[in-house]
């Protein structure tokens, strides 16, 4: 059944906020997988990673692991952050991209949001460099690229390292170069929800090459497997490492949504671009998207600002339209108290009660989409 032929989802159980692609193919791939010696990492994790790169590295080798979170740890690994060093971070994230530096011991100096797309604010990145800066940490929210030409230039002239954490960003471009190829690394995300998925993964993209291999056993316990298992391994391990690869059952997953992958992103812009046309009109509602015409959006969510936010959610839910928020500021959350003593967030303040994501996903068709922009403007008028 293609995108388009699904039923309006309102006439079944509501519109959900999410949902997850799994092609049919990969159903058949999971049980031939199962009938082989191969179920944790082996050869379809190879051709995942090849296949990956492909599509979206420009062929540059990667690394494929257990989560989008342990991408963006072996990503501070291997940028040599350490204890008492500072990173500058945005405030507005899934607390994915700021955990990891807890597990190093750095100090987290959190940035503002750009008020228009919740990204990290460049004004508010300049203010917070020091000499003790190692590294900026840039997400592209929802799918919409950061300023990176303004990051590179501040990285260049400070002598920082940029890490994208392009979990939301499959597919988005800036100045047609794909998001997570930019910076010094790349983190991505195939959790459940995102655009394809490995029931749970991630992966590693690394501007240079002589790191690839540190990293590929760093998410193996610090072991060169492929040494191992030619039989040559000298039986010692020198670097600390961890269990984060990735597994040939979710390689088979996520290679099926590879193929699938230009026509699940070609639905959700679709989705994307019909709320963005039919809101934008709405003086009450402020659109969280980049005009930027070098930019193009993965469109993994839409969100939109409203001080009616709650009422809108709660009416929404009436007509079975699941709404939410998604993800917080970090500085409310106990665990990053520390690094926000006197600390002011003007842009997030002022968005943290008005922002709403709106549902983007396969398994609803553009007349969903429609109907909930209907559904917004009897609300909100």
């Amino acid at each position: 059944m293609s995108f388009k032929e699904l039923p309006l989802m309102s006439e079944k159980k509501g519109i959900t906020l999410f949902y997850p692609y799994v092609s049919k193919l990969s159903i058949k791939k999971i049980n031939k997988t199962l009938n082989t010696r191969w179920i944790g990492q082996g050869p379809l994790v190879d051709k995942f990673e090849k296949k990956f790169s492909q599509m979206f590295l420009y062929n540059k080798e990667c690394v494929s692991v257990g989560s989008g979170t342990d991408a963006l740890h072996l990503a501070y690994l291997l940028a040599g952050l350490k204890k008492g060093d500072e990173v500058i971070a945005p405030v507005f994230t899934c607390t994915a991209t700021n955990i990891p530096l807890l597990y190093i011991g750095v100090k987290i100096k959190f940035a503002d949001v750009n008020p228009s797309t919740m990204n990290i604010d460049i004004d508010s990145v300049k203010k917070l460099i020091t000499k003790n800066t190692k590294a900026i940490i840039c997400v592209h929210y929802g799918g919409i690229p950061c300023e990176m030409d303004a990051l590179l230039e501040i990285s260049k002239k400070y002598n920082l390292k940029i890490i994208e954490d392009a979990a939301q960003g499959l597919g988005a471009t800036y100045n047609n170069k794909n998001i997570g190829t930019i910076g010094d690394y790349g983190a991505y995300s195939f959790q459940a929800i995102k655009h394809i998925t490995t029931g749970d993964g991630g992966l590693l993209s690394i501007k240079k090459n002589d790191y690839v291999q540190k990293a590929k056993r760093l998410r193996w316990f610090g072991i060169d497997r492929n040494k191992k298992q030619q039989g040559v391994w000298k039986n010692d391990i020198k670097e600390i490492g961890y269990k984060y690869q990735m597994t040939d059952l979710g390689a088979s997953i996520g290679y099926c949504g590879l193929l699938d992958f230009e026509k699940i992103l070609k639905h959700r812009r679709k989705i994307y671009n019909i709320y963005l046309n039919e809101l934008k009109k709405n003086k009450k509602i402020k659109i969280i998207h980049d005009y930027d015409k070098k930019k193009k959006t993965a469109a993994w969510i839409f969100t939109i600002a409203l001080k009616e936010r709650v009422f809108l959610q709660k009416e929404l839910r009436k007509k079975n339209i699941e709404t939410n928020q998604v993800h917080f500021r970090n500085d409310k959350y106990s665990i990053f108290k520390k690094f926000c003593f006197k600390r002011k967030f003007p842009n997030m303040d002022y968005l943290e009660n008005k922002y709403l994501v709106l549902p983007v996903h396969t398994n609803m068709t553009e007349n969903d989409a429609h109907y909930i922009c209907e559904q917004i403007k009897k609300i909100i008028n």
